[in-house]
């Protein structure tokens, strides 16, 4: 199998009369674990700028936290996650002395994972300028077939444009699709033999984590689903060393609710914890360990949703939605931004 990266580096030579823009990051590697940008600035291309997306270059960022400065190296670095939605969009002043942008991030195969949206407004503020744009296509970790959830009727930076929660497609198919659709000039170097059926952990390929609560592969299966929780008073188990693993909350008796959530190819263990930051930071609270034994029958978005249903019937005084704003948006209920409509929250609401 070759990465898109390992296919453009053939191409190289030709790209390198031009003056050029690169958004990567640290998850963005070799196989011999050299930065991507580093890799293609060696085959003597003249890379002015980078630009990185949410959590900065080497996720130092936690989630929903503004990156104002941003390095690597000596390298100029424009940062594309501040304090407000205009800071997603490159600005002119950092677009019009480029001749073009070279995109190559690793994404982890869920809708609501900023890392492609970052990509396709960079896509369209350069394809838009006239300038070049080539997209160089990593694996869907979680595979190129599996796919669970809801496509979203609302657009926002959780999701800007419609596509399952779960969407079995790589972020360079992603952004092929809209620049088709949009008439933007494109080129995207794509996977070239790979396994659609493989999570990543089962090719050749080293894992960097993308992101600071994404540290393994294991982390990226639940993500689809347990990311909803960002919409709830439920933690996700951000503070935790096993991010979207573990849940919980002050007021779930683990061992009263054990047994009540049937999960296909996954056992949800009964536990106490406490997060050191995000929700309930300090504080011991009831929760689960989701252990998926066959993650070719989980099916983390199914699950999540029985995890709700379940919390809202056992507590319905304690359960509660998570109030705006979230990801830049002031008035829309976050679990409507996740879910991609109101249905997932009306449902819950519903029951007695």
């Amino acid at each position: 199998m070759r990465t898109g990266l390992e296919r453009f580096l053939k191409d190289a030579e030709k790209f390198r009369g031009n003056a050029w823009g690169v958004l990567s990051h640290a998850a963005a590697v070799s196989r011999n674990l050299e930065y991507s940008v580093q890799v293609i600035a060696g085959r003597g291309l003249n890379i002015r700028r980078l630009f990185t997306p949410e959590h900065g270059f080497f996720a130092t960022a936690q989630d929903q936290e503004a990156v104002l400065k941003d390095t690597f190296g000596d390298m100029e670095v424009i940062p594309l996650y501040g304090k407000t939605k205009d800071s997603l969009y490159p600005k002119e002043e950092h677009i019009r002395d480029l001749d073009g942008v070279i995109i190559d991030l690793q994404d982890v195969g869920a809708r609501y994972y900023t890392y492609v949206w970052t990509a396709l407004l960079v896509m369209r503020a350069f394809a838009e300028a006239g300038k070049k744009v080539i997209v160089l296509d990593r694996p869907n970790p979680i595979n190129g077939v599996d796919v669970e959830g809801p496509v979203n009727s609302i657009l926002s930076f959780v999701g800007m444009y419609p596509v399952p929660i779960r969407h079995g497609r790589t972020y360079g198919e992603i952004l092929e699709e809209v620049a088709r659709k949009e008439n933007l000039d494109v080129i995207v170097y794509h996977l070239e033999g790979w396994d659609r059926n493989l999570y990543f952990d089962e090719l050749d390929l080293p894992w960097v984590m993308p992101s600071p609560n994404m540290p393994t592969v294991d982390t990226a299966i639940v993500y689809p689903g347990m990311c909803l929780l960002e919409g709830t008073n439920l933690s996700e188990g951000r503070g935790t060393t096993r991010p979207f693993e573990i849940f919980g909350a002050p007021y779930i008796d683990p061992f009263e609710m054990a047994g009540q959530i049937e999960v296909e190819g996954a056992i949800l263990r009964p536990l106490y914890f406490k997060p050191t930051f995000n929700k309930y930071a300090g504080q011991v609270i009831g929760g689960f360990q989701i252990h998926v034994l066959d993650r070719r029958r989980f099916r983390p978005v199914e699950t999540a949703v029985r995890i709700l249903e379940t919390v809202k019937k056992l507590y319905p005084d304690e359960f509660a939605w998570k109030e705006p704003p979230y990801e830049f948006e002031e008035e829309i209920m976050p679990i409507d931004l996740l879910w991609g409509s109101n249905w997932l929250r009306r449902h819950i609401d519903s029951l007695v």
